[in-house]
């Protein structure tokens, strides 16, 4: 299945794709969040649903995925080209990070880029969304607790980061972090909870980043044992799993957005953000 929530009329609508993905059918849920909180959201999102509101999906205006999380952790250094290409060693564990929902973007929103940064980068991710509570997850587990997964843009102030030897002050600005547009469940995916999927990043048409989830160090379902071993993971919960090699400021020389490029987030069977970056957003 493939599942999104999207704007209309001044609220947002919970939805899933139907057909040929033309056409989006409402599950009768403000937002996805709310959906995956309720333990049977599986076999509703496959019921039929007579009467239920259509929309048509090239014209849908797409909220984040899940609007309203109670936790966005995220993953730092977790292919190995990107760590080779940092100049680090192979971590132990995983590095842990955080966001926030008023990070959080849709498809087709603008960036906030702030006029506080000389450095603004991009980093393409795989994202998993949490379907079910858990807490210190075996792995089966953990497998369960997977809803699905979907895309995500880690755009991170460098200059911000790196001002501290803790990450959080870089990634976590307003308006910043597109995700969705979907969440596609496991069983849509070749690999299931452990998707092996291309992944591409490119800005005014370039490509940037190239590579497949298969190289993540720390994979989806040992993400989850790890993560909610630390602290409960909820239904709408995102994880982010980290970004491969090609990110602006490891590039000779470095590169970085200034505003105006339109960034295009893509992974394979997921689907694709595109986001133009605003410039100096207030």
């Amino acid at each position: 299945m493939k599942l999104a929530t999207i704007r209309v009329g001044g609220a947002t609508r919970a939805v899933r794709a139907d057909g040929d993905g033309d056409v989006l059918t409402d599950l009768g849920s403000g937002d996805l969040g709310t959906f995956l909180a309720d333990a049977d959201w599986k076999s509703k999102a496959e019921e039929k649903l007579p009467g239920a509101r259509t929309y048509a999906a090239r014209a849908a205006d797409f909220a984040p995925v899940v609007p309203n999380p109670s936790k966005v952790v995220c993953v730092g250094l977790n292919y190995r080209n990107h760590i080779q290409e940092m100049g680090r060693d192979l971590p132990e564990y995983p590095t842990l990070f955080a966001k926030f929902a008023d990070s959080l973007i849709g498809d087709g929103d603008d960036i906030a880029r702030p006029a506080e940064t000389e450095k603004f980068d991009w980093e393409v991710e795989l994202a998993i969304v949490i379907g079910k509570q858990v807490r210190r997850a075996s792995e089966a587990e953990a497998k369960d607790a997977i809803a699905g997964f979907t895309v995500l843009n880690d755009i991170t102030c460098r200059d911000w980061q790196f001002r501290t030897k803790e990450w959080l002050q870089g990634k976590m600005w307003d308006s910043s972090t597109p995700v969705g547009p979907y969440l596609v469940t496991p069983d849509e995916l070749p690999g299931g909870t452990a998707p092996e999927l291309d992944v591409t990043l490119t800005v005014d048409g370039e490509v940037m980043q190239s590579d497949n989830t298969g190289d993540l160090l720390f994979k989806p379902v040992d993400l989850v044992r790890y993560i909610s071993t630390i602290i409960r993971l909820n239904p709408g919960d995102i994880i982010a799993t980290g970004t491969p090699g090609g990110v602006g400021s490891a590039r000779k020389p470095p590169r970085f957005l200034s505003g105006g490029e339109t960034v295009t987030t893509e992974i394979e069977h997921l689907g694709a953000l595109v986001n133009t970056v605003e410039k100096d957003a207030s």
